[in-house]
């Protein structure tokens, strides 16, 4: 009885353990893992709810990018996406610009951050400055310290012409051009610049979407990879360029006004796909 009792004892002591963690914010759970799960990647679940397995890192350095805030550990995600940001570096300099700046992608198993960002957690998000790397490599401190610049004149939605030209459109252009980008967000007025040059093929303007906060770079989105069946891809763009009333809409008060209700609270482990349990304690 008393082995009986004592095993017990440890069973319920594991299960509240377990559903301690269940109720835990999510953030801390994944910003607390510095190295992938083992195996195949995964992607699971949503950009803005889910994980990712068998992620890799993105080197510090590469022909044509540096990677920034190294500090932050979020140059993680899939084969696909690593892929994609050499591709992109490798396609930008076709038109001189001289390397690219990368921001955020995601943690070593994914899930949500402790800052910044609600999606970038499946390993199919990363940030790309607005401005051509340095050329030189950037120091620890530098990569730190320095910060994006907006493109926007100051304190409107408007795009500075001195600091968005033809080289910046031209590295959207290519960044929505390469295979597998579901979308791109960037400022409102940096989509109106866009809209308004006679384009030979439109067709891409059709995966940038404008969305608040991206003045100082663009996020990237690649759709699931094939065959990846756990990973849930966001609903299709509406047909057409977007440069009509859908984008008007941005250069009115109302995406702007405050929100009158409260706000979410953090996203727990429960919140997430069950496969993303596993993928947190997977050696």
């Amino acid at each position: 009885m008393a082995l009986f009792r004592i095993l017990s004892l440890a069973i319920i002591a594991l299960a509240t353990l377990a559903s301690t963690a269940e109720a835990q914010p999510a953030r801390d759970l994944f910003g607390a893992v510095h190295q992938p799960s083992s195996g195949a990647e995964m992607p699971v679940g949503s950009y803005a709810k889910g994980c990712i397995a068998g992620a890799v890192q993105l080197p510090t350095d590469g022909p044509g990018w540096q990677a920034m805030r190294l500090s932050r550990d979020r140059r993680w995600g899939s084969a696909e996406l690593v892929g994609y940001i050499a591709a992109l570096a490798q396609s930008a300099t076709q038109d001189g610009w001289r390397g690219i700046m990368v921001g955020d992608m995601g943690q070593a198993r994914g899930g949500p951050m402790a800052s910044g960002h609600a999606s970038h957690q499946i390993g199919l998000d990363v940030d790309v400055w607005l401005q051509p790397m340095p050329n030189h490599q950037l120091s620890a401190d530098e990569r730190e310290n320095l910060s994006a610049q907006s493109v926007l004149k100051k304190g409107t939605r408007e795009i500075d012409p001195k600091r968005f030209g033809e080289a910046e459109r031209l590295l959207i252009y290519r960044a929505a051009s390469l295979p597998g980008v579901a979308r791109i967000f960037v400022a409102p007025g940096i989509k109106k610049a866009l809209c308004a040059v006679n384009w030979r093929d439109r067709s891409f303007l059709n995966k940038v979407r404008p969305w608040y906060g991206h003045d100082d770079h663009f996020h990237v989105r690649l759709a699931c990879p094939a065959g990846a069946t756990s990973c849930v891809d966001q609903d299709a763009i509406p047909s057409g360029d977007g440069c009509g009333a859908e984008l008007d809409y941005w250069f009115t008060d109302e995406p702007y006004k405050p929100s009158t209700k409260p706000p979410a609270p953090p996203l727990t482990l429960a919140d997430l796909p069950k496969a993303c349990a596993a993928v947190l304690r997977a050696k």
